[in-house]
């Protein structure tokens, strides 16, 4: 068995100590699967990401190790021992509990029973989910046969928006049954995240976090997305913008609050995205139209130190002739963290005194609501 941990942090001596953490074990059964083939394992604990493998001999594995809480894992099946990628593996979402688990399964690890009850009620999320599960790998199916220029038909794709909509929202649906009857359980906030998605809002995630058992709430997970919370609540409609300064493209400061007095979009994106790509000519054509009533842009690149040229030729290419800023540190830009942006495009958009009046606003919504507050 190989083990590999990769530190993303520096802990102190004391921190490591403070620390508890409880052993697992996992032995497996699947079929009579041979060399060369190999299970893996990883999964993510605190600042570490952590990697292990071991040969499959009869159909049988073994890992062990120590975890701090449960933990979400990826058990994987290289059946010609390749490594983690290829067409000949299999994967697997598992929970690693403290004690002992048996994996069994007849021919094939997707298949597979997972002892435990944290694993136990991870299966029933998964046969809640199922129905929307097999409604969107046919979707993807149909979509991915569709000829290409079919795929960016308007028509088509008005169709294609509303019913893949309407299996987010039964996925939805399925989600928020199983986190309202099981509040003590790292499934339940996991599924939270799921359910909140990309961009959640305070008002519909919070009072589902509060309704969680102190434990739960009291883990290093739950304390987690409690500032992740605290961080939604400081930039919800309504707030207060919090305030940043970060450099333009030659280098110099851009403080947000030199924009008082004007309407402002903080709009995130990267020269890497190409959804942030697609929207960027409705973003000019809402600049063109509004900029000279009191509309400005503040754009927030999540570009790093190597896409810095794609970057700027992004801007030119594009056409975005506002402000653009960036600390160019990818997705640990410090303003993205701040505004709790977990996916782009995004946007936030800022009155004269610098109050939060609308977020994400896309395409024809942008126009919409500059068109409220500057009537022609």
């Amino acid at each position: 068995m190989k083990l590999s941990v990769i530190g993303l942090a520096v802990l102190l001596p004391g921190t490591l100590l403070a620390q508890k953490k409880t052993d697992f074990s996992i032995k497996g059964k699947v079929g009579n699967i041979n060399a060369p083939a190999m299970a893996y394992l990883s999964y993510r604990q605190g600042s570490q990401s952590i990697s292990d493998s071991t040969k499959i001999t009869n159909g049988k594995f073994a890992f062990k190790g120590s975890i701090e809480e449960p933990i979400q894992a990826t058990l994987l099946f290289n059946y010609t021992g390749g490594g983690t990628n290829g067409k000949n593996v299999q994967r697997k979402t598992i929970y690693l509990e403290p004690g002992k688990m048996k994996i069994d399964g007849k021919d094939s690890l997707s298949t597979a029973n997972v002892s435990g009850k944290i694993n136990d009620d991870y299966q029933k999320l998964r046969i809640a989910l199922k129905p929307t599960t097999d409604q969107m790998t046919a979707f993807m199916a149909d979509y991915n046969a569709m000829p290409p220029e079919k795929q960016k038909d308007t028509a088509v794709r008005s169709v294609l928006d509303k019913k893949y909509n309407a299996i987010m929202e039964e996925q939805k649906t399925a989600y928020l049954s199983f986190i309202k009857s099981h509040n003590d359980n790292v499934v339940s906030l996991d599924a939270l995240k799921r359910f909140g998605g990309s961009t959640p809002e305070y008002d519909v995630v919070a009072p589902l976090f509060k309704s969680f058992s102190e434990n739960l709430k009291n883990s290093a997970a739950g304390k987690e997305y409690a500032t992740m919370l605290t961080g939604l609540q400081n930039t919800a409609v309504g707030a207060m913008a919090p305030e940043f300064t970060l450099n333009d493209t030659l280098g110099n400061p851009v403080r947000l609050s030199s924009y008082r007095g004007k309407y402002v979009l903080v709009d995130f994106w990267a020269s890497w995205c190409g959804p942030c790509r697609a929207e960027n000519p409705n973003v000019v054509k809402s600049y063109a139209k509004f900029h000279d009533k009191g509309f400005d842009i503040l754009g927030v690149s999540l570009d790093d130190e190597t896409s810095k040229k794609n970057w700027l030729n992004a801007i030119r290419h594009d056409k975005l002739t506002w402000q653009q800023v960036s600390d160019l540190k990818g997705w640990d830009n410090e303003v993205a963290k701040l505004y709790v942006i977990k996916a782009i495009p995004q946007n936030v958009l800022l009155d004269p005194s610098g109050k939060i009046i609308a977020k994400n606003l896309r395409a024809e919504e942008l126009e919409k609501k500059l068109s409220q507050l500057f009537p022609l």
